[in-house]
């Protein structure tokens, strides 16, 4: 790092706010992908100014600057591979305001999920994004990924429930978008461009969210199947039904088996597959929606319906969901973990097709995830330290985005791109998408300082 820029570095943020020793920067320098990279430097964000600030001294030296919240994403965004400095807004994580009459609130990117659920819960409201590392993701790295969880399939993704940003472009400018209404047209949509965009346009450092009235009752239901292929069925069925869930999971029967020791709930030990279902709204609408939504999940597969009447026994049914993840890091630490979306009705064809290539290649996949719109988180349970694996997981991983293609999907539905998908881009987009991507990133970032190296196939 140039002695110029060090210097006037230190100037403009003061030593508590600052590491700049090699070893006390190491820790910055990594996310839940495994990737790791060295920082030069990591600033704690306090303000919008200061970051205005660094962001022309960074321009200036041509420094990137790497925006991070807590380090839960798994593609790599927020690890330095072009080293530079790593903003961390750990510190920036007030709550500016609760505004219940129009159902919003405002918070700073380092605010985690839940402090905002907290918040919202308070005056009987919820926000709809609910990650499974909601306990610790910071909602800027969910604006960061687009990230939103099981209840995406009724409540819409974050992209669907912000309504203003403030931030600070690679030029030093500070922008607004988005306006407190749920209605508004007045110029382009830049805020829902910047939703997902990995901080590679902007520092996004104040949201406007909309909330959501808390539902007066909930049911939720555990169904076993036989078979993978009659769950992925039943998941198409119950979504073609006039009540929507508010959530819709997926389990196969090797993360069934995985997180057995992990569950209070009972998990049955001859189940292919397993659906959590969860519905939302008033009492009287709920008897009469679980009756359908019962009657579309009985397939010839369907094993067992599970009816939970408690809230120990709702609390025990997400246990399981969300310790999925966490199981498979200790069991599989190197995992492939890939998050694809197919229409909800080619869901049969994902499964067949991914128990296929498991077979051929002879790789343990695990599939889970927000079955509800078609977001299956594909596990390939390998070792990158064995090459010859490696490069038969590899294979596979390819000829699953190409399956996810084939089937109108899409190759990334909440974890993002970063580093670990960017090669992968240009089989979705094609060179012209590319190309006015690549123009929007110039215009808000000309010296291409803010996340550099992401995103876009190198």
């Amino acid at each position: 790092m140039q002695n110029d820029f060090l210097s006037q570095l230190k100037q403009l943020v003061s030593p508590d706010d600052r590491l700049i020793e090699e070893s006390q920067c190491w820790s910055y320098g990594y996310d839940n992908s495994r990737l790791h990279a060295l920082p030069q430097a990591v600033i704690f964000a306090r303000d919008h100014q200061q970051i205005v600030k660094l962001v022309n001294l960074c321009r200036k030296y041509h420094v990137p600057i790497i925006s991070r919240g807590a380090g839960t994403g798994t593609t790599g965004a927020t690890v330095p591979s072009e080293g530079g400095i790593i903003l961390s807004f750990e510190r920036m994580n007030k709550i500016l305001e609760v505004d219940p009459a129009n159902r919003l609130i405002s918070a700073e990117p380092g605010v985690t999920n839940q402090s905002i659920q907290d918040a919202a819960n308070h005056h009987g409201f919820f926000w709809a994004p609910d990650p499974t590392s909601s306990k610790v993701c910071t909602i800027g790295g969910n604006l960061a990924y687009n990230s939103a969880g099981p209840r995406a399939v009724k409540y819409g993704t974050t992209r669907d429930n912000v309504l203003q940003l403030t931030l600070v472009t690679g030029k030093g400018d500070t922008l607004h978008t988005g306006v407190k209404t749920t209605k508004g047209v007045v110029g382009y949509d830049l805020t829902r461009l910047l939703i997902g965009s990995e901080g590679t346009l902007g520092i996004i450092t104040q949201a406007t969210l909309k909330l959501l009235p808390l539902a007066s009752d909930k049911r939720t239901l555990q169904i076993t199947y036989k078979s993978i292929h009659s769950a992925a069925q039943a998941v198409s069925d119950i979504m073609a039904q006039p009540i929507t869930p508010c959530a819709l999971e997926f389990i196969d029967k090797n993360a069934i088996e995985m997180i057995r020791e992990y569950s209070s709930a009972n998990l049955p030990h001859n189940a292919g597959a397993m659906l959590m279902v969860e519905i939302d709204g008033s009492t009287k609408a709920l008897d009469e929606g679980l009756i359908s939504i019962i009657h579309a999940a009985k397939n010839s597969g369907c094993l067992e319906i599970n009816n939970a009447q408690s809230e120990q026994e709702v609390k025990a049914l997400w246990e399981t969901r969300k310790a999925l993840s966490p199981a498979l890091r200790k069991i599989a630490p190197k995992k492939i973990n890939e998050d694809v979306v197919v229409p909800v009705s080619r869901i049969p064809e994902l499964i067949d097709g991914i128990d296929k290539l498991s077979q051929k290649y002879n790789i343990p996949i695990v599939n889970f995830g927000h079955a509800g719109n078609g977001n299956i988180h594909v596990n390939l349970l390998t070792d990158p330290d064995n090459t010859q694996l490696q490069i038969k997981a590899n294979d596979c991983l390819e000829e699953v985005f190409q399956l996810v293609l084939n089937l109108d999907g899409t190759i990334s539905g909440e974890h993002g791109i970063g580093l670990v998908k960017r090669e992968y881009v240009a089989k979705e987009l094609n060179e012209v998408s590319i190309a006015y991507m690549k123009a929007i990133k110039q215009q808000f970032d000309p010296d291409n300082i803010l996340n550099p190296g992401k995103s876009f196939p190198s």
